[in-house]
C-alpha cells in the first residue's frame, strides 16, 4: 500500500501529536480549521455565487442540496452540497454502486466519472472540481467536519464498514483527505478504509498542511479525467447518431 505522503509528514511528530486521545479531536485541529476557514472563505465566496447561478439558469429545483451523512462517533450531521443533480433523482444507481465497490473490493471509480445521466449540465465537472462541496465551509464552521478527514458516508453505507474500519469515525469528516490526494493509481474499498484509519492514528498539523498542499494537484487530475469521460461520451454520441443515420 503506497502511503508515502503519511510516512513522511506524520513520522516527526507521531509520538506526540498522534491520533486522538480518548476519541476526542485535539484542540489543535479546531484552531487549525478556523485558520483555513477565514482564509479559504472569502476566496472561495464568488466561486460559490457563480456556481449557484448557474445551478439557476440550468435545472429547477434549489441550489443547496442537504443529505443526511455520519460524522463524528456515528453521529449523523446535514452536510450541504451545491446540487448537481436533477431534482428527485434516482438513488438506486448510487447505493448499487457502492455495494458493488464494498463487496467485491474492485478498484473504485466514481459514478460521475461512468457517464452519471442523473447530473445537471456540467455536473460532472462540478464535482470533479470539488465546486459542488464549497458550501461544506459551513459545516465546518459549525464543527461538523474538518478540512482533513474521511469523507462522511451516508447512514445507509454505514453497515459495510467492518468495526476496525469504523476508526475512521473517530475524527471529524472531512473536506480532503489521505485517500484523495493519494489515489494515483485505482484504489479498492479496503485499501481507502487503510488510509483512513492510518490518518486517524497519525494526525498531525504537518500531515493536514501536506495533504490540503496535495489537494489542488489531486483536483486537476479529478477534472482531467471528468473531462475525458465528458469527450468520450460526446464522441461516441455522436458516433451512434452517424451510425443510425447511414442505416435508415
Amino acid at each position: 500500500m503506497c502511503t508515502s505522503i503519511l510516512d513522511e509528514a506524520a513520522a516527526p511528530c507521531r509520538e506526540a501529536l498522534s491520533a486522538y486521545d480518548h476519541g476526542e479531536p485535539r484542540r489543535w485541529k479546531r484552531a487549525e480549521d478556523l485558520l483555513w476557514i477565514m482564509s479559504a472563505l472569502p476566496l472561495a465566496l464568488p466561486f460559490m455565487a457563480i456556481v449557484a447561478v448557474w445551478i439557476k439558469l440550468v435545472s429547477r429545483g434549489p441550489v443547496i442540496f442537504r443529505q443526511q451523512r455520519i460524522g463524528l462517533h456515528g453521529k449523523p450531521f446535514t452536510l450541504l452540497k451545491f446540487r448537481s443533480m436533477q431534482v428527485e433523482a434516482d438513488p438506486t444507481p448510487h447505493q448499487r454502486h457502492f455495494r458493488q465497490l464494498a463487496r467485491s473490493n474492485i478498484p473504485m471509480v466514481k459514478l460521475d466519472l461512468l457517464a452519471d445521466s442523473r447530473l445537471i449540465p456540467l455536473g460532472c465537472l462540478l464535482r470533479s472540481a470539488g465546486l459542488d462541496e464549497l458550501p461544506q465551509l459551513f459545516n465546518i464552521l459549525r464543527g461538523e467536519m474538518s478540512f482533513v478527514g474521511p469523507r462522511p458516508c451516508l447512514p445507509g453505507e454505514y453497515p459495510y464498514f467492518s468495526e476496525w474500519q469504523r476508526i475512521r469515525f473517530d475524527v471529524l469528516p472531512g473536506l480532503t483527505g489521505i485517500w484523495q490526494v493519494e489515489k494515483n493509481r485505482l484504489t479498492t474499498f479496503s485499501e481507502m478504509n487503510d488510509m483512513d484509519v492510518r490518518y486517524v492514528r497519525t494526525a498531525s498539523p504537518l500531515l493536514d498542511i501536506a495533504i490540503i498542499a496535495r489537494t489542488p494537484l489531486a483536483v486537476m487530475r479529478q477534472v482531467s479525467a471528468a473531462w475525458k469521460t465528458i469527450r468520450s461520451y460526446r464522441l461516441d454520441s455522436r458516433s451512434r447518431f452517424i451510425h443510425g443515420g447511414k442505416t435508415n
